[in-house]
């Protein structure tokens, strides 16, 4: 794989206009994603493991919002063996492109048709329940095939998974059932990401109690795993035999505390261009509502990004925005489809420049982590809150 600084060089024809596609998808807003950066951190992460433990890539979400296609052929290249989804949908997608790693559904799975389409499309899924594994048993009988799965135990999580309690009737059911064969074996942590890692180390007892009393009854487990980003960052008695990273490969710390493990380098930019400048009096609405109004002459840019694009409208008047390399404050209410900028003490701002609303720009940036902390969210959800019409497109900075 080849680590561009450009997307493809198609040239869009219109009329007696020629135009290269990578500058049409730069006349509005985009993501820029930092392979290399990418790159980096996947192999940083690697190198936290032993050889035989492997790394997943988790993908889901388009890839917490970078681009599922491009982020797992890179993850794949640098370090990681596996890719983890959530949605069948999302599986497909992957073997679409070309992608032919193993691949795990974490969503629950449930009725026949879907069955059918993870084995069309060799997608390895995480069975939760009893029920669940009977009816993956009676439905691969009928089309007479066979799926690697992956058995989930609920340790403290309280979503999807049977008891922990009740692993080894739940192990020995999928262990006997025809067309069934245990892949893994594995749990999700609460906790990870706190100092208090009571919760974390209950979790895993529960775990290791399970597997034991499982391997008593003389069933082979091929993988275990239990580590999210937080759990791999934070101790290496619950790699197991493989771990699966999402937020840390993408360059985020799941908690501050963590920031000192490892050198992770954000992947993710995202830059609008601002369409409009102008200067209104003082005493003047600022969109709509007029939640801010100017208390003097004021010149305002207008960019084309907004809450359409995965800008929370709840950071509205408490948005910085870096321009020239200069933070800047966004003024009044975030709509659907542009924000507004205060720019009065910025000298030569003009239609075209752009705007770095989470990036670096000179020796500032803005992070999602920054954004999360206004909004009292997560840097998780932030991230998986741009748009598709914001294009993807992939850089190499490092």
């Amino acid at each position: 794989m080849v680590l561009s600084q450009e997307p493809t060089t198609t040239v869009v024809t219109r009329s007696r206009y020629n135009y290269q596609l990578s500058e049409i998808i730069r006349q509005r807003a985009w993501v820029e994603i930092d392979q290399s950066a990418l790159a980096h951190n996947v192999k940083q992460l690697r190198a936290l493991l032993s050889k035989d433990t492997e790394l997943m890539a988790v993908v889901k979400a388009d890839a917490y919002g970078h681009g599922a296609i491009k982020v797992a052929q890179t993850a794949l290249q640098y370090g990681a063996s596996r890719l983890a989804i959530a949605t069948l949908g999302e599986g497909i997608e992957l073997r679409e492109a070309g992608i032919i790693a193993p691949i795990v559904v974490l969503g629950a799975v449930n009725n026949p048709e879907e069955i059918a389409a993870l084995c069309q499309w060799d997608l390895e899924p995480t069975i939760c329940t009893f029920q669940q594994a009977i009816t993956f048993s009676k439905t691969l009988a009928q089309i007479e095939q066979s799926l690697s799965v992956h058995i989930k135990l609920d340790t403290g999580m309280s979503r999807l998974g049977t008891l922990w309690q009740q692993a080894t009737e739940f192990v020995t059911l999928v262990h006997q059932l025809p067309y069934l064969k245990i892949a893994s074996i594995y749990s999700h942590l609460a906790t990870a990401d706190e100092l208090d890692q009571t919760v974390m180390k209950m979790q895993q007892q529960r775990f290791e109690d399970a597997i034991q009393q499982v391997k008593a009854m003389g069933i082979s487990i091929p993988c275990l795993h239990l580590a999210n980003s937080a759990a791999v960052l934070s101790d290496r008695s619950l790699h197991y035999d493989l771990v699966r990273v999402g937020l840390a490969m993408y360059g985020l710390y799941p908690a501050p505390h963590l920031k000192s493990t490892i050198d992770l380098k954000p992947v993710l930019q995202v830059k609008a261009k601002i369409t409009q400048v102008k200067i209104i009096p003082a005493g003047t609405g600022v969109s709509y509502g007029y939640q801010y109004i100017t208390q003097r002459e004021t010149k305002i840019a207008v960019v084309s990004i907004g809450y359409a694009d995965g800008v929370p409208r709840n950071l509205s008047n408490r948005l910085k925005v870096l321009l020239k390399g200069q933070y800047v404050p966004q003024i009044g209410a975030i709509t659907m489809d542009q924000i507004m900028l205060d720019v009065t003490n910025l000298p030569d701002v003009e239609v075209g420049d752009i705007v770095t609303l989470i990036g670096q720009d000179g020796k500032h940036s803005i992070s999602a982590d920054d954004w999360a902390k206004t909004l009292g969210t997560i840097s998780w959800e932030i991230l998986c809150s741009f748009k598709h019409r914001l294009p993807r497109i992939s850089t190499s900075k490092y």
